[in-house]
């Protein structure tokens, strides 16, 4: 027997007032899938969400991967800045992201960073010359400037300002607390460095130093000068930009 017999329609009866209606991939117009639409119109007609459409690639039951995918850029206030800072842990509170998908965002993100971090020098393999504080800014922003912790870097420089060495010093902890200046001057010697350039990140955003910002940086820049080694810097770094003591005057 058939639904019409008893007087019911063929078709699934209508969603009620604050229903939606779920469409799977297969079920969208050509043109409102993400694959179709960039081999059409090219990759740059896509939103963000469907470009992690086409990376994730698939959903889940009564969840497609599009619809995935738009509730975890909500989630993150369509900004791919927040999704970046976002832990494991907290990627797979958005329904449908597990382990595996998380890891695959991850991965998305790390390579954005490595792109942003190659310049034409490296291509050539040749050394990175650093000049200004702009340059030092460029070099390091897409590593450190969106982190939710603050880390340390060093970066070491030949006679001709390229870098020949660079280091994460300290990671997640107070930076005065944990500052260690023999460690920095050591590499700098075993590495025949004549200059010494040292960055971190400020995750509140602000660019103004503070009160151990300036402490270490008189510390290392007394080191340096003991072992006869230019201090050319001390850059703080943000999303929005940065400081440098150096452009700022504040270097002994």
């Amino acid at each position: 027997m058939k639904r019409e017999d008893f007087g019911l329609e063929a078709h699934e009866p209508e969603p009620q007032p604050g229903e939606t209606t779920v469409r799977t991939i297969k079920e969208m117009a050509q043109d409102e899938r993400p694959r179709e639409r960039a081999i059409n119109y090219g990759i740059g007609s896509l939103t963000t969400a469907e470009l992690l459409a086409l990376i994730l690639r698939t959903g889940q039951p009564g969840l497609p991967i599009t619809d995935l995918c738009r509730q975890l850029m909500n989630d993150n206030d369509n900004s791919l800045l927040r999704l970046e800072r976002r832990s494991r842990s907290e990627l797979t509170l958005t329904k449908g992201i597990g382990d595996a998908k998380a890891l695959q965002i991850e991965a998305m993100m790390e390579v954005m960073r490595r792109y942003q971090q190659e310049t034409i020098d490296r291509a050539t393999r040749r050394l990175d010359q650093l000049q200004t504080a702009k340059n030092i800014y460029d070099r390091m922003r897409y590593r450190i400037a969106n982190l939710d912790h603050e880390e340390v870097w060093i970066l070491l420089l030949n006679r001709r300002n390229e870098v020949i060495k660079e280091f994460r010093l300290t990671s997640g902890s107070s930076v005065a607390s944990v500052f260690d200046t023999k460690m920095i001057l050591k590499r700098a010697l075993l590495e025949d460095a004549q200059g010494v350039v040292m960055c971190h990140n400020h995750p509140s955003g602000t660019l103004r130093p503070s009160p151990q910002d300036d402490n270490i940086t008189r510390k290392l820049g007394d080191g340096c000068r003991t072992m006869d080694l230019r201090l050319l810097d001390h850059v703080i770094i943000t999303t929005g930009g940065y400081y440098s003591y150096c452009e700022e005057g504040r270097l002994d």
